[in-house]
């Protein structure tokens, strides 16, 4: 009887003992914020450059198309110059004459792999602030761009 005893109290403890619990893995962020200081420099002034020539066009009306090597296939059939000109004359109407981006914040994106980057962009009138995001895919191409009413707070939308 000790025997049996002692031998079913080894399988339940094997048993117990096989039983693996899995550890829970924190989900990574979808998006996380990055610091500007470890940000790429070249990559930083690549996002700069392509989303100032899209908002210069307001000042000059001349739109240099992004190219390949710059843009994704979307972003260049997307961006025109005739879609670029519709939103230039509301623009320039609302907010004045474009001046300059201001880097603000800079994200990655797990989720689409893409670096967003977010800007300020200054117009002559103080009425009211727009933001300019640049996106940027893993072989650091303009994915997409897009602007919006300017919120202290970042919003992934």
């Amino acid at each position: 009887m000790k025997k049996i005893i002692l031998i079913l109290s080894l399988i339940v403890l094997v048993g117990c003992k096989a039983k693996k619990v899995e550890a829970v893995k924190p989900e990574e962020p979808k998006t996380m914020k990055l610091a500007l200081a470890e940000v790429d420099l070249n990559l930083k002034n690549k996002a700069y450059e392509l989303g100032k020539r899209m908002l210069m066009t307001c000042n000059t009306s001349k739109f240099k198309p992004y190219n390949e090597s710059e843009a994704t296939a979307s972003v260049i059939d997307n961006i025109t110059e005739e879609k670029l000109s519709k939103t230039c004359a509301n623009y320039r109407q609302r907010y004045g004459t474009f001046k300059d981006l201001q880097l603000v914040e800079v994200f990655k994106d797990n989720t689409e792999r893409t670096t967003i980057f977010r800007y300020k962009a200054l117009y002559t009138k103080k009425v009211a602030n727009k933001e300019l995001r640049v996106y940027m895919n893993e072989e650091n191409k303009l994915s997409a761009i897009k602007t919006l009413d300017w919120v202290d707070l970042y919003d992934n939308q």
